[in-house]
C-alpha cells in the first residue's frame, strides 16, 4: 500500500468540493476539526488573504477595532485561530449582515467550549463544515474528484457494483494503516516519529488545550480518563465504568467528556432508533476522532493489537472514522449510527438519509467471510425491508462477493476505494 511520502504538495481532501460549494453559497464558513487536521492548509487554498490571529502583530489591529481591520483586507479572507480574538466574530456578523455576498470569510481555529447558540454571533451567519483526519483514500492518493462518494453510490445503486472487485491488503496492513494515524504531519514519519508526535499531541490535549478551554485542570486525571475511554473504543461501555477505572468523580468525568467532544477528539456514535424495532440499546458506541490515539494512550501497535485481542475493535474504530468522513461529504445529509438490540444483535454502522433509507455495515476481522458473520445484517434486512439500500460485510480478505439475500462481503480496502480495480471511488 503506497502512502504519500511528502507534505510539500497539497494533499487533496474529501471536503475540498464541499468547502468550495459552501463558500459559493454563503458569506462566512467555519471550518472545524481536531487540532492539526489540516484546516489552515485547506483553507488557504480558497482564500486570497490570511490573517493569523495567533500572531500578536496581526491580532493587535483586530483587538483595537475589528470592524475596521476586517474591512481593509482583500476578500475572501481566512481568519486563522479566530479564538485568539473572539471579538472578530462580531465583526464578521456585522459584515455579513451588511453584505451577504457569498465567499467572503473563512474561519479556522480551535473550537471553543460552552458556546451559547442563542447568543453566539455566528448563529445564522457562519455555516459549519467539519474536517476529519485523512482517510485511507486521501492518504494513498486516490482520485477524489467526481460527484459521488462510495456512500452516495451505496444509497443510489446498492452494492452490486462492488461485486468482483479485489483488494490485496490483509489484516496486518489494515491495522498498521489504522494505527499510523490520519494527521497530515504523520505521513512522512517513521514509526518512532509517529509515536513521538502522537505522544506530544496527547500531552498538548491534557495540558494546553484543556486549560485554554475550561480553566485549570489536572492533566494526569484527564490523561487517565482518556486512557480509560480509549480502552473502551468500539464498545457501548457506560461512563460510570470509565470514570471508575480512571479514579475520578462523575462530575469531573462529565466535564472531560464535554471538553473532548468539543475538541472533536472523542466522537461517540449515537444509537440508531426506530419505532419498527423493539428493545434497542440507547447508549452510544465510543469512538475516537482517530483510532491511532490508542497508540500513545494504550501503547498499541499492530502486533500488540493482535496479541491483546484488540484487533477487532481497532479495525471497527478505524472504519467508523472512515465512514463518518465519507458520510460527511455525501451529496445528501447522512447520519452515522450504531445498532444494538438488548438481546445481543448489533450492526457496527448504520448510515441513514433523511428519506429513512439505510445502509448497514458490519466490520469483521476475517479473511474468510461467511453467512454466519452476517446474521445481524440479514436480520436488519428482514426488519427494515425496502428501507435498506445496501448491507455490507466489510472483511480483511481479497475479494468482494455475494453472500446471498442482499448481503455483499466486501474487502475493507475495496469499500474505501483503495482496492485494485476501484479507481472511480
Amino acid at each position: 500500500m503506497r502512502i504519500i511520502e511528502t507534505t510539500k504538495l497539497y494533499i487533496a481532501r474529501l471536503i475540498d468540493e464541499q468547502l468550495d460549494r459552501t463558500l459559493a453559497r454563503f458569506a462566512a464558513v467555519l471550518l472545524v476539526g481536531p487540532r492539526a487536521v489540516g484546516k489552515t492548509t485547506t483553507a488557504q487554498r480558497v482564500t486570497r488573504s490570511v490573517v493569523r490571529l495567533d500572531r500578536e502583530r496581526e491580532a493587535e489591529a483586530f483587538r483595537a477595532d475589528p470592524d475596521v481591520a476586517l474591512s481593509m483586507i482583500e476578500e475572501p479572507v481566512l481568519l486563522d485561530e479566530w479564538q485568539e480574538v473572539p471579538g472578530v466574530l462580531g465583526a464578521v456578523k456585522r459584515a455579513v449582515d451588511a453584505d451577504p455576498r457569498p465567499g467572503r470569510f473563512l474561519l479556522t481555529g480551535s473550537v471553543r467550549a460552552n458556546i451559547d447558540a442563542s447568543t453566539w454571533p455566528g448563529t445564522g451567519r457562519l455555516i459549519r463544515v467539519r474536517m476529519d483526519p485523512l482517510t485511507l483514500p486521501e492518504r494513498t492518493g486516490v482520485d477524489l474528484s467526481g460527484p459521488r462518494t462510495v456512500v452516495d453510490r451505496l444509497f443510489d445503486e446498492g452494492s452490486a457494483w462492488l461485486t468482483g472487485r479485489r483488494c490485496e491488503l490483509a489484516l496486518d496492513d489494515y491495522l498498521r494503516a489504522a494505527l499510523a494515524g490520519g494527521w497530515p504531519a504523520l505521513l512522512h514519519l517513521d514509526d518512532a516519529g509517529r509515536d513521538q508526535w502522537l505522544a506530544a499531541y496527547v500531552d498538548q490535549l491534557v495540558t494546553r488545550d484543556a486549560r485554554q478551554l475550561q480553566g485549570r485542570r489536572n492533566p494526569e486525571a484527564l490523561r487517565r480518563w482518556l486512557r480509560a475511554y480509549a480502552s473502551a473504543v468500539a464498545t457501548v461501555t457506560d461512563q460510570k465504568s470509565i470514570y471508575d477505572v480512571a479514579g475520578i468523580a462523575k462530575a469531573t468525568a462529565e466535564a472531560y467528556m464535554s471538553l473532548m467532544e468539543t475538541l472533536l477528539i472523542v466522537t461517540p456514535i449515537p444509537a440508531w432508533w426506530t419505532n419498527e424495532l423493539k428493545r434497542l440499546a440507547k447508549r452510544p458506541k465510543l469512538h475516537l476522532a482517530d483510532v491511532a490515539l490508542t497508540r500513545p494512550l494504550l501503547g498499541l501497535d499492530a502486533a500488540g493489537a493482535l496479541r491483546d485481542n484488540r484487533h477487532g475493535r481497532v479495525l471497527e474504530g478505524f472504519m467508523a472514522g472512515q465512514l463518518r468522513a465519507l458520510a460527511g461529504v455525501s451529496a445528501a445529509p447522512v447520519g452515522a449510527y450504531h445498532l444494538r438490540q438488548l438481546d445481543g444483535r448489533e450492526v457496527d454502522v448504520v448510515l441513514e438519509r433523511p428519506d429513512r433509507r439505510l445502509v448497514g455495515i458490519e466490520v469483521k476481522a476475517t479473511s474468510a467471510p461467511a453467512r454466519r458473520h452476517a446474521k445481524d445484517l440479514y436480520w436488519l434486512r428482514r426488519q427494515s425491508g425496502d428501507r435498506v439500500a445496501a448491507t455490507i460485510l466489510a472483511h480483511t480478505g481479497p475479494a468482494a462477493f455475494d453472500l446471498g439475500d442482499g448481503v455483499l462481503a466486501c474487502p475493507i480496502g475495496t469499500l474505501l476505494g483503495v482496492g485494485s480495480g476501484l479507481s472511480d471511488r
